[in-house]
């Protein structure tokens, strides 16, 4: 199939796009590296009156450090991101989970924000925003907002942006899984989104936090106090399976999804540990 028509824009400026997101609204949409709106366009599932190409502004192809903070913009391709020469000193858990991201021709045009964005469940850096407890930059005609994970992915391919609003940058603290970082996910093929994928961080006095995603609507995470004993983990664990509950579909039942989280997350929580004793 082939897109319905549209407008194409190209602004000059950050200031531009957000004017046409302005003028716009809900009648358009952003296209920064497209690998997963242009599927949805040629198959019709988004019909936008005007696309805002954003692929080309280089204020938003800036990685830097911020304080504690790694902020990485909006035209940031994956790819660009995983050669980072400060990625694994500074995030070693997405340096872990990128390689997971799609293929290597994929993350070469994929952003890292909009991964975030499409705010698919099965995808590994919604889960490493929820896991590392990062935040989304918006622009609007009216101002900047810094939305939390939480906050920002609210559903199933569903966020907190504004129709009006531009994601410049996505956030994530510095040096988080420094003492221990572990990613894993199981698919149908690497690059495939998970089925489920497992994330864990170092976070101090022994404690380690948890993050699942692949199961519910939206990542989740849990703390995993350095009291609980290896056995003490394992129910833990199971309790977070049953409570997350997961769904059906033609890729693996819910019950598969649980027992997956349940095999997977103490072998890394066991890792993490290891690492930062």
């Amino acid at each position: 199939m082939k897109p319905a028509p549209f407008t194409y824009l190209r602004p000059d400026s950050v200031g531009e796009a957000v004017a046409a997101l302005s003028a716009h609204g809900g009648d358009a949409r952003v296209l920064a590296g497209g690998q997963s709106l242009m599927a949805m366009l040629n198959l019709r599932l988004v019909e936008p009156s005007v696309l805002v190409d954003i692929s080309r502004l280089e204020e938003l192809r800036t990685i830097r450090l911020e304080g504690n903070m790694i902020e990485v913009g909006a035209a940031v391709t994956q790819a660009e991101l995983l050669a980072w020469p400060e990625l694994d000193e500074q995030a070693p858990f997405i340096a872990r989970a990128l390689p997971w991201v799609g293929h290597f021709q994929t993350r070469n045009r994929g952003t890292v924000c909009g991964s975030i964005a499409h705010a698919d469940p099965s995808s590994e850096l919604p889960l490493s925003l929820t896991l590392l407890g990062g935040e989304v930059v918006l622009r609007s005609a009216s101002g900047e907002r810094r939305l939390t994970a939480a906050q920002f992915q609210t559903g199933m391919l569903q966020t907190g942006r504004r129709a009006d609003e531009l994601i410049t940058a996505v956030r994530f603290p510095a040096g988080v899984g420094a003492n221990g970082a572990a990613f894993r996910e199981v698919a149908r093929r690497h690059g495939d989104f998970a089925i489920v994928s497992v994330g864990a961080v170092a976070s101090g006095g022994g404690s380690v936090r948890i993050g699942v995603g692949g199961v519910t609507d939206t990542p989740r995470c849990i703390e995993i106090g350095a009291e609980l004993s290896s056995v003490d983990v394992v129910e833990r664990i199971g309790h977070l399976a049953w409570e997350l509950g997961g769904y059906d579909d033609v890729h693996a039942s819910a019950r598969y999804r649980r027992d997956l989280v349940r095999r997977i997350a103490p072998k890394l929580i066991g890792e993490v540990r290891a690492c930062s004793a």
